[in-house]
């Protein structure tokens, strides 16, 4: 039997070196808000005044640094844009605050921006495509792929200029 259709991930919690580091990027680049500090310990983060979709801490992790290539652990979190214009927003924080992009695709479902966190865990910004759009073969079934995204078309979006090199 199936997992119910209404489950979705409440959020994520992150083991970081550096809590003040780690803040200056969810909260000043992305925009995620604080919604509690626990000293220098941990913080608690939301998008629009849910209790927290991102906690950060270093309870057993300050000054530690990333795992190995070639290790297990988290591949990527993804944080889903309601428009495409916003995440053409999100793309202007990230150029703005110096930060690279490891890639930008177009899935056909969605168009996806992947980075690094401070301490090098793998995030994708996205936005979804209406369902209607979705790429699907003759009989039907979902058909999604991977090609670049053109980031000056997306920065259109916003009305900015060709973004800096990514």
């Amino acid at each position: 039997m199936p997992i119910n259709p209404n489950v979705r991930v409440g959020h994520i919690h992150l083991k970081v070196a550096d809590l003040d580091r780690s803040l200056a990027f969810y909260r000043d680049v992305l925009g995620f808000e604080v919604t509690q500090r626990l000293g220098s310990s941990a913080a608690f983060l939301s998008a629009g005044g849910y209790h927290h979709h991102i906690g950060l801490n270093t309870w057993e992790s300050a000054g530690g640094s990333p795992p190995p290539p070639n290790a297990t652990g988290l591949y990527h979190v993804a944080f889903l844009y309601p428009t495409r214009s916003q995440l053409a927003d999100a793309l202007h924080r990230v150029l703005n605050a110096g930060i690279r992009l490891d890639g930008a695709a177009d899935h056909g479902v969605s168009e996806a921006l992947y980075l690094r966190d401070p301490d090098e865990n793998g995030v994708e910004l996205y936005w979804d495509r209406p369902e209607a759009e979705w790429p699907r073969t003759p009989d039907g079934q979902l058909q999604m792929y991977t090609r670049p995204l053109d980031l000056n078309i997306l920065a259109a979006e916003r009305g900015d200029q060709p973004p800096p090199s990514a």
